[in-house]
């Protein structure tokens, strides 16, 4: 695993790493992070085994999962690695009466980004994005960076405010 610090103009970067839309957006709003890759190599992009290569406690670890409504909109959660979504609750925190999972086929068409390498930030289209509320519970949480093997560890208040997104409660009990 390898650590590149990331100030707010780049004025810092201690190696050259090329960046993702959503390291450009944190660039742009002069969010600091930390850019961390672990090697994926192996083809397994599950957030878990990647919490388990940065040596991440898995609950500051979050994955972006994409939805659709009954109203056929298409709705974000992010949540820990190792949770499992709440369909009715989720459906409840957009104000829709159900959402289901995307086919992972439809992924890249929707968002721009492929599975396992899905970030909250610099999809295509903004959508609604709603992040559990057990972000705050951290100084700092992990997300995709926009590409397997990347993830970006970041204030989830700032994640939150630049993804446009509000907190709920997501996942099951």
């Amino acid at each position: 695993m390898t650590t590149t610090e990331f100030c707010c103009q780049n004025k810092c970067m201690a190696e050259k790493e090329k960046k993702t839309n959503a390291m450009r957006i944190l660039d742009t709003e002069g969010v600091s992070y930390q850019v961390h890759n672990y090697d994926a190599s192996d083809g397994i992009v599950d957030g878990v085994t990647a919490a388990a290569k940065l040596g991440a406690d898995p609950d500051q670890v979050f994955k972006t999962l994409v939805t659709r409504g009954d109203d056929r909109q298409f709705y974000v959660f992010v949540i820990p690695v190792k949770e499992e979504l709440d369909l009715k609750a989720c459906a409840r925190s957009v104000g829709v009466r159900s959402v289901e999972m995307i086919h992972v086929r439809e992924l890249k068409d929707i968002t721009g980004y492929i599975r396992g390498g899905c970030s909250p930030l610099g999809m295509k289209k903004q959508f609604v994005t709603v992040f559990d509320e057990s972000a705050l519970l951290s100084d700092t949480i992990y997300v995709s960076a926009g590409r397997i093997g990347t993830q970006i560890e970041a204030d989830p208040q700032d994640l939150i405010r630049l993804a446009g997104a509000k907190t709920g409660m997501l996942i099951r009990e």
